[in-house]
């Protein structure tokens, strides 16, 4: 795959690795549970990276981080049993190192044949991988010849495996974070127009940043979930006792005026379903947005709207999704979010636009609504997807376009 228009970063198609001691910065904070890692979607993602490197002779050394140790060796936290998951999906022996710099490492690392895999432990018992510390940054580079980035999710911040060893060492992007870095290019930086936008999520506060860089990006904005109560309080309708943020009226009116001079179009529902509470099996009914019963809860978007909205991200080219537009995860305030996934992904599907999502709560109301697999591009990224959305320089990314010379 091409690198991204305007980027200046290295892939793998740069490097010579027979021989090399790869370090590749991977996502492996997986779902766990007893012990065995219950979904192994981040480790498939890098695999298509390790096999490359392994079957080019490169001695490859797997660093990433598990939850939260603070700086401390949380014996629940290690990453020996995701070890055993990479050899799974690999198919081959991983060997687990427990720790991520120092003398045993550096030792295991040493004999090393090439083609072999290995797997460090937990960056984070160490708090200098958080601290973006120069002294840990040097232990692990210390380890490598090359350092191949994989891990778009993390690249959001800047830590001593992500930035500071890239500055150390030759640094290219592993074919994940090419991918990701080119289907996000597409989306937004360099679109096919027009280009819609499809928003949701319970705040308007946890997203002011992302709505003030995508109406100056795209021509149509789709606001859904609890922040779209927010915008319909703006534009002078009630919504009960509805999720809204009355405080931040003012700065949805300013959204909307701001919109307007900048040509975006932002679509809000015209109907919705409610509740009088928020619970499996709750008596909902459909209402117009002038209609709100004061007593009730807006839960989804109304099966009207929906319409609408698939008819509108239809005459895009571009599609760029981040939030549900209803409380997905209860039947039946699933079916706006189905509705509209299941059009976007035909529309994926048919070659007719390019359709890319991310955040976390996204990738579970797609996988809810059965296509996941089925748009252009679904990033598993989270922050680091939400961060390059509000148009934000990446930390992981910069220290790539900014790098060594390869080897």
């Amino acid at each position: 795959m091409a690198t991204p228009q305007g980027k200046s970063f290295k892939t793998l198609d740069d490097l010579k690795v027979l021989g090399k001691r790869v370090l590749v910065r991977a996502d492996l904070n997986v779902p766990m549970k007893d012990g065995k890692v219950t979904d192994k979607t981040r480790i498939e993602r890098t695999a298509d990276t390790l096999r490359e490197l392994s079957r080019n002779g490169a001695k490859v050394i797997l660093i990433a981080h598990f939850e939260r140790p603070k700086g401390k060796r949380v014996p629940e936290y290690s990453l020996a049993p995701v070890a055993r998951a990479v050899g799974d999906v690999l198919g081959r022996t991983v060997t687990f190192v427990s720790d991520c710099i120092g003398p045993d490492a550096e030792r295991l690392v040493g004999k090393m044949q090439n083609g072999d895999v290995m797997v460090l432990e937990n960056l984070r018992y160490h708090n200098g991988e958080e601290e973006n510390d120069p002294a840990f940054a040097r232990a692990l580079a210390k380890l490598g010849d090359i350092y191949v980035n994989d891990a778009f999710s993390v690249s959001h911040r800047a830590h001593a495996s992500v930035e500071a060893i890239a500055k150390l060492l030759p640094a290219v992007a592993g074919r994940s974070m090419e991918a990701e870095l080119a289907a996000l290019d597409k989306a937004l930086a360099n679109p096919a127009r027009p280009v819609a936008a499809a928003v949701g999520g319970a705040k308007v506060s946890t997203k002011l940043e992302l709505l003030g860089n995508l109406i100056k990006r795209v021509n149509v904005l789709v606001i859904g979930g609890g922040m779209a109560n927010t915008f319909l309080l703006a534009r002078g309708a009630q919504v009960g006792k509805s999720l809204a943020e009355p405080s931040l009226v003012e700065t949805a009116k300013t959204i909307d005026a701001d919109a307007r001079k900048a040509g975006c179009e932002i679509m809000l529902p015209d109907d919705v379903v409610v509740a009088k509470e928020f619970k499996a099996g709750a008596p909902s009914q459909t209402v117009s947005v002038n209609s709100v019963p004061a007593d009730s809860v807006i839960l989804d978007v109304g099966p009207k709207a929906a319409q609408a909205i698939v008819a509108k991200l239809g005459t895009a080219k571009t599609i760029v999704w981040n939030g549900p537009l209803g409380a997905f995860e209860i039947p039946p305030f699933d079916a706006a979010t189905n509705t509209v996934a299941r059009a976007v992904a035909k529309m994926c599907q048919d070659g007719k636009v390019l359709g890319v999502a991310g955040g976390g709560d996204t990738v579970a109301a797609l996988a809810h609504a059965g296509v996941v697999d089925q748009f252009t591009y679904v990033s598993t990224a989270g922050g680091a997807f939400l961060e390059w959305l509000e148009g934000k320089e990446l930390p992981g990314v910069a220290a790539l376009s900014k790098a060594k010379k390869t080897a």
